[in-house]
């Protein structure tokens, strides 16, 4: 635990870690839930509730930084690494 002197600073010291898997913050402001919504950067944000129990088939699950790939198991983007891009360029 690290004491901060405001939610900008609790947000920096959030942030500043390697990982980024599920955070939750709780707060009655509507400006702190909206900074936290732009600026705090997990793959799981939960705001005023736990930060686990991710419903399988209802909230894809994924982190960013070194807690996953930035992409959601569960969610369409998901898929997007199953595939292979592939450009094909023709002068006809």
């Amino acid at each position: 635990m690290t004491k901060a002197q405001s939610f900008d600073q609790a947000l920096e010291f959030a942030n500043d870690t390697d990982y980024g898997l599920t955070g939750a913050v709780y707060s009655n402001n509507p400006e702190h839930i909206e900074k936290t919504r732009q600026d705090y950067f997990v793959g799981n944000c939960y705001i005023n509730r736990k930060c686990t129990g991710a419903l399988v088939g209802v909230h894809p699950f994924g982190g960013f930084n070194m807690s996953g790939t930035d992409s959601k198991a569960g969610g369409k983007d998901y898929l997007l690494l199953f595939t292979q891009a592939k450009l094909i360029s023709e002068k006809v």
